[in-house]
């Protein structure tokens, strides 16, 4: 709003300066809304010149499409454009693309997925495990600082893998109990890749709270405990506790590949009902 109210020429901004002297000045959403106009001419004849035809304006129906088609909707040369580069980014993506269906979990884990939602649960002595994530927004964004591709040297040899690294929920429930204890777990943007210390953890845990089993939604109310200050005897413990039940290491490198994999699909899903959406008539 605020780039349209700069184009106003400074000689009619002094002029409206002046007046405000004068005249109490208005709300702004009075300000912002255009002044009204009288008709002076009935409305009919607005697009009419004496002796003279009718002329084609606003008010008359759209014309077929250049194209020859017929169809009489929106169907532009960029439109067409549009549907061609879809097609050959399709066909790329289709030819990268590493998994042609989703890798399977190590460990036991029932995968089931709901569009961009992905759910996996397992069963040990008693307890029940469910790992919950969303791909959505999970693809770290890329750097500027980046090195430009050399003289001679393919630009997809520069592009960089991307990978799907969400946050997922942990949410560990016993056969007895009405509680639930919930972790909420990320992968630390400076950890990933990091092959340095072998032994350290690719995913750490940023808050642990009790809810309500059967809940979807995480309750404010409810104590939320921060492992930033936490002491870290008691962040080991909570570490130890997930690895037992099989949420280590292992988990968390194979649920990146998952996610990358889902996500991957779900983009060039994306890219096929755009271009049916575009291609549309």
């Amino acid at each position: 709003m605020l780039p349209l109210l700069r184009c106003v020429p400074r000689a009619l901004g002094a002029a409206v300066a002046g007046l405000r002297t004068v005249t109490p000045a208005p709300p702004l959403r009075q300000l912002l809304q255009p002044a009204p106009r009288p008709c002076v001419r009935p409305f009919g004849l607005l697009s009419v010149r004496a002796g003279s035809e009718r002329r084609p304006g606003l008010l008359q129906p759209p014309a077929p499409c250049g194209c020859g088609c017929g169809c009489g909707a929106l169907h532009t040369e960029g439109d067409k454009a549009f549907v061609e580069f879809l097609t050959d980014e399709i066909k790329e993506e289709k030819k990268i693309q590493k998994h042609k269906s989703l890798p399977k979990m190590s460990g036991g884990w029932d995968l089931e997925v709901n569009g961009t939602e992905a759910k996996l649960v397992r069963k040990v002595a008693g307890e029940k495990i469910t790992v919950t994530f969303n791909i959505n927004n999970s693809i770290p964004p890329t750097f500027d600082g980046e090195e430009e591709p050399s003289q001679g040297q393919k630009v997809e040899e520069q592009e960089p893998e991307l990978t799907s690294t969400p946050n997922f929920v942990v949410e560990v429930t016993k056969s007895d109990g009405k509680k639930a204890l919930v972790l909420d777990c990320h992968y630390p943007e400076d950890e990933i890749g990091q092959e340095e210390e072998a032994e350290s953890d690719i995913f750490s845990i940023k808050e642990v709270s009790f809810q309500a089993t059967g809940e979807s939604e995480w309750k404010d109310t409810n104590y939320t405990l921060n492992t930033d200050s936490l002491d870290w005897a008691l962040y080991d413990h909570l570490m130890d506790f997930l690895a037992d039940r099989g949420v280590d290491n292992t988990f968390a490198d194979e649920l990146v590949e998952l996610s990358t994999a889902l996500e991957h699909q779900e983009y060039i899903s994306f890219l096929e009902d755009l271009k049916s959406f575009v291609k549309s008539q």
